[in-house]
């Protein structure tokens, strides 16, 4: 399976290598440089004469497995990704200078991970038995008596049939959220037609309740999920029959699931952009006017507002006037940024002014992208509802709580 790990900056320094079976030579990243140099964007799988090479690129760092038989990618790269979120769940942030200052309980946990190149514990409830996350004051006691991060016994989770939950487990106060968190990506065109549309959503849960409940989410309209993702916590079949999700949580936070709303019909588009961009054949003068509102948001405020465009090469300088928020230009990079806020439905944003070409230059050959971010608290765009969450198996009533957020991911206006 995976016999080596390889950790790049993005200057192309291996920073920590972590090797399961023989050790495998740093050399083997020299085919990984050399496909960067080649492609626009990361390559996630390299063929070399004698191993395959998987990497993800996360926190500006290259995580690059190294194997030696042919085996499904996708397993790999979401080992990857795992031992991502076990680092953030250690230390906070997954960083360079996080994983060389926590360097000993980075190869405590990567050696607990994989079993002679097999994933064995990935859930961090279980890691976290088994490697102590470090603290100050463990860090302290650790220097002095020279004794480490690993635990005494083997987690209790590990030996029963639901080990990403250990056993045993108390709390005073009995809660469980769930976040419905959905972002749309978006092409529209010049005349406010949609090109493409899609939602990649998931669901966010923060489980703390006593003992080993069983718990039932059901929707009001499953139907609506594509391509969905489950946490292995999740019953399968149930779902399949019922859709309904039948499961015992981890202790934490964990992702319950994570799906795909791909229908064009059912993508409903939350904003909308009016623009004017235009220049002159003849002059060194353009025009550029911009207004930004709400569309199909159930009523719901649209917030954080960030709109961004690249301008054309021939673009010496721009004079905007917003009617809210703040705006910068970069004369060296190109870079409109404009910081809206809140849109206010009774008097929308807009940002008007002239645009300066550089002298005998011609006429840009295509106007200017624009880039939306933005979030709307308490809504879905898909429409995706949660009917009821019930508990199986504990006497005691739990506190829950549902939250929804949809949030802007690769939104673009042609003009």
């Amino acid at each position: 399976m995976i016999h080596s790990l390889f950790l790049i900056n993005a200057s192309g320094d291996i920073f920590l290598e972590k090797h399961w079976k023989s050790v495998v030579s740093r050399s083997v990243c020299d085919y990984f440089f050399e496909a960067q140099e080649r492609a626009s964007e990361a390559e996630k799988v390299i063929s070399t004469p004698h191993h395959y090479l998987l990497s993800v690129y996360r926190h500006k760092i290259f995580f690059v497995a190294v194997i030696q038989s042919e085996v499904p990618p996708l397993f790999v790269i979401e080992f990857l990704h795992r031992v991502v979120d076990t680092f953030q769940d250690y230390f906070g942030v997954c960083s360079e200078v996080m994983i060389k200052d926590n360097v000993v309980v980075v190869y405590e946990v990567l050696e607990e991970m994989l079993d002679n190149g097999f994933p064995l514990a990935t859930e961090s409830n279980i890691l976290k038995e088994l490697i102590k996350p470090p603290t100050i004051l463990r860090t302290v006691v650790n220097t002095i008596t020279g004794s480490t991060n690993v635990g005494d016994q083997l987690p209790s989770g590990q030996l029963s049939v639901v080990p990403w939950r250990r056993t045993g487990v108390k709390y005073t106060n009995n809660e469980a959220y769930f976040d419905v968190i959905e972002e749309i990506d978006a092409i529209i065109d010049k005349s406010g037609s949609t090109i493409t549309a899609e939602i990649q959503g998931v669901i966010d849960a923060c489980v703390k309740l006593t003992g080993m409940p069983d718990l039932t989410l059901s929707f009001m309209n499953p139907r609506l999920l594509d391509d969905v993702s489950f946490h292995p916590c999740v019953r399968f079949k149930r779902w399949e029959s019922e859709r309904i999700l039948s499961f015992i949580p981890p202790d934490g936070n964990f992702r319950l699931l994570s799906y795909h709303v791909s229908a064009q019909n059912l993508v409903a588009i939350p904003v909308y952009v009016k623009h004017n961009i235009s220049f002159r054949d003849s002059s060194s003068l353009g025009r550029f006017e911009i207004t930004v509102g709400p569309k199909q948001t159930m009523g719901k405020t649209v917030e954080g507002v960030m709109v961004t465009s690249q301008m054309p090469k021939g673009v010496l300088n721009m004079t905007l006037t917003p009617s809210q928020g703040t705006h910068i230009f970069d004369p060296v990079t190109k870079l409109l940024s404009w910081d809206v806020g809140k849109i206010n439905p009774q008097k929308l944003p807009s940002l008007k002014g002239s645009v300066t070409l550089q002298a005998g230059t011609s006429k840009p050959d295509e106007n200017p992208t624009i880039n939306l971010q933005f979030k709307i608290q308490q809504l879905a765009i898909s429409g995706l509802k949660v009917n009821r969450l019930d508990m199986y198996g504990e006497k005691y009533k739990p506190f829950k709580g549902i939250k929804y957020m949809t949030k802007a991911g690769k939104f673009q206006v042609r003009t």
